[in-house]
């Protein structure tokens, strides 16, 4: 074998290829290959699995190969690939000659035979795949297609006619971890899928040339795949590769995702260590793998091309700067206004999710003045642009803009489609996050449960959004002060995200901040810590510096210090927390009078009373310019103050702060609120100072 692949998931997968069954046994004690560039990964799909619980990583690397093989690659393409290897590998002299070499020399030779060939190119492509690394695939689309398009043209030259009588075997040797083998054994019947592009052999002797000594692990075995392949039925292009290799050997090369059935899995000559695994190559009538298929279509936005496809999928993972740059260059290209909207519609949304609000707002703006010039005032293209314009005015605190947003959003949708559809779940949802930062609570419940409700009529039960609305609804309860109901339906939401998306994906956030909301607010502060940091750290991995959601994280592990009594670590985290919204919200946003009233709460319970005065003051100067006069946290700040004067013996102003507080609590908050109950007791111990 001239290389190998990489692992996607937990698999640490080391290969080998043997043709000859007879010596295997002998050799696999002996031989394994760990280098990074020898590890596959594979997924399993079980015959009982239903297909909303897929494997992630198999899903997205699924759909990004499909949709790469429907671009048309330009030469700029492959010129932009080079450049980026040139600034990786500038400090390696080899690699920097086999670039010069790939370069001048790309079109000379076959796909196959640089992908054999020894450099950069394999190492690079199969650790992105097991990396899940968007960036490097994306780059490497021209690659992947050339490379795949080779195989299935060597495939119908070799393979054209044959029939169930021409079928043969391969073999493939890995080292698989312990729980691969266990999943294995589980799905046994079901399919087995390798992401990569999988090389493996008929012939022994150059086979065992490549094998090297194994150290396996205690948490992994050894693996013989025995592969029978009937290329008159296969449904993965394939082809022999020996006069193509830059390797002599009798080498066969499956295309990305092969997928085979598990036939059998069984222990050889009684070694734990060591087992054998039978698979068949699908056939093109495999029902359940055409249903595979076609659930992966749908998913995977069917209904837009090329790269506008490739990056709605991307955002759909995470990936909103790659996503970015494709949508940028397109734009670039563009010169009919027509077409530039939903270019800027895109970029719009890419702003958003990276935090950058006006130019979110700039962009969806364009779209929404060229659609307004060609469409009438209930077309549903308006409503997707008063959509996004009003979540971005929700971001930003202007709710009474965003708020009329939605409602326009609604009215249109109300007009114009059927009940249950899901632009109307959709905008029940944004008009129930404005109720929520508005305090209005008892509307936003009823708008999210109206959206909640909706979803559920037309989503599999583990979908993304019902996941959101969840989420939402469990805000609601918390804000409501109803914990127990609001923890469900958090834990809710995390469960059908662990399920339906990628690891790391910036929804988890959502998910372990408002979980540890909810521990926090339940006195549970050693779980909410933790469930803050997990936040914490998923951010810090695909956010910019500055990124408000970075101060939201920084807030909360504040909070959780500040009532552990860790005053110094609690400072430190509200500090950073207004550093970066000073940096990234307009100056009156409700967030900033969130960090000036919370660094107020370390310094009054360090004693430092007048610090903690001006932060308090502070943060009520910016909360009745940006909050409803009823809002509770208008009602947190009066009461904040008044603790303050109290301590400093002004018991009269102290009064006037606690009445305000308990007046304002009364109009928006239940009348058995936890805090409403606070206020009254600290009136009632200050009536007779």
């Amino acid at each position: 074998m001239g290389k190998g692949q990489s692992t996607a998931n937990t698999s640490a997968v080391s290969k080998d290829v043997f043709t000859d069954i007879t010596p295997i046994c002998e050799s696999l004690t002996e031989v394994a290959h760990q280098c990074e560039q020898n590890a596959i990964p594979i997924s399993f799909v079980g015959t009982n699995k239903k297909l909303n619980e897929l494997d992630p990583s198999f899903m997205y690397t699924q759909i990004i190969k499909k949709i790469i093989l429907t671009i048309k690659f330009k030469q700029n393409h492959i010129q932009d690939y080079f450049d980026y290897c040139r600034d990786a590998f500038k400090d390696n002299k080899k690699e920097m000659e086999d670039i010069r070499r790939l370069e001048s020399h790309y079109h000379n030779k076959t796909p196959i035979y640089w992908y054999t060939c020894d450099m950069f190119l394999y190492p690079m492509l199969n650790r992105a795949l097991r990396l899940m690394n968007c960036d490097i695939i994306t780059r490497m689309g021209f690659f992947i297609c050339d490379l795949y398009r080779h195989i299935e043209q060597l495939h119908q030259e070799q393979y054209a006619g044959r029939t169930a009588a021409d079928t043969f075997t391969v073999y493939c040797g890995l080292v698989l971890s312990t729980e691969d083998v266990k999943k294995m054994m589980e799905e046994k019947g079901g399919l087995i899928s390798f992401s990569n592009f999988l090389s493996t052999s008929k012939d022994r002797n150059t086979s065992l040339r490549f094998a090297q000594n194994a150290t396996i692990n205690s948490d992994q075995v050894k693996v013989l795949f025995i592969m029978k392949i009937n290329p008159g039925e296969s449904t993965t292009p394939f082809a022999s590769i020996p006069s193509i290799s830059d390797f002599e050997e009798e080498e066969v090369l499956f295309s990305m995702h092969s997928v085979f059935r598990i036939q059998d899995i069984k222990q050889m000559d009684g070694n734990n260590r060591l087992y054998e695994v039978n698979l068949t190559l699908t056939a093109d009538n495999d029902s359940e793998l055409n249903r595979l298929t076609d659930y992966i279509r749908q998913e995977s936005y069917p209904d837009e091309e090329g790269w506008y496809r490739l990056g709605s999928v991307l955002i759909k993972m995470g990936q909103s700067n790659k996503a970015e740059d494709i949508y940028q260059v397109l734009l670039d290209q563009t010169s009919d206004d027509k077409d530039t909207v939903p270019i800027y519609h895109r970029l719009g949304a890419m702003k958003h999710n990276q935090g950058k609000h006006q130019e979110a707002l700039t962009f969806y703006e364009k779209s929404i003045a060229i659609k307004q010039k060609t469409l009438p005032p209930n077309h549903p293209d308006l409503a997707t642009s008063y959509h996004n314009i009003g979540n971005v005015h929700d971001n930003i605190g202007n709710y009474q803009k965003a708020l009329l947003s939605h409602e326009k959003v609604l009215e249109i949708c109300q007009q114009s489609l059927p009940p249950n559809h899901l632009n109307l779940a959709k905008s029940y949802n944004n008009i129930g996050n404005v109720h929520i930062n508005m305090g209005n609570y008892p509307e936003a419940l009823l708008s999210h449960e109206k959206a909640l409700e909706i979803r559920q009529q037309s989503f599999a039960p583990n979908h993304p959004d019902l996941a959101s609305s969840y989420n939402n609804i469990g805000a609601v309860h918390y804000s409501m002060g109803t914990y127990p109901k609001a923890l469900l339906s958090h834990e809710k939401a995390l469960e059908i995200r662990q399920q339906s998306l990628p690891p790391n994906h910036p929804d988890f956030t959502s998910s372990y901040n408002n979980i540890g909301l909810v521990y926090y607010s339940m006195g549970n502060y050693p779980k909410a810590l933790l469930s803050h940091e997990k936040a914490l750290k998923i951010r810090q991995q695909s956010l910019p510096s500055n990124h408000p959601d970075l101060a939201s994280s920084y807030n909360n592990i504040g909070l959780v210090h500040y009532n552990m009594g860790n005053y110094p670590k609690a400072l430190s985290s509200h500090e950073k927390a207004l550093e970066i919204r000073e940096q990234s919200l307009p100056s009156n946003h409700s967030d900033l009078a969130s960090s000036c009233n919370n660094i107020g709460a370390v310094q009054y319970s360090m004693g430092n009373y007048c610090k903690a005065l001006l932060s308090y003051e502070k943060a009520l100067e910016i909360r009745q310019q940006s909050l409803p006069p009823n809002h509770p946290d208008l009602a947190s700040s009066y009461n904040n103050i008044g603790l303050v004067y109290e301590n400093l013996g002004n018991y009269a102003k102290t009064r006037t702060f606690y009445e305000h507080a308990i007046q304002i609590a009364q109009q928006s908050l239940p009348s058995n609120h936890p805090r409403l109950q606070l206020y009254r007791n600290n009136l009632k111990d200050v009536q007779n100072k």
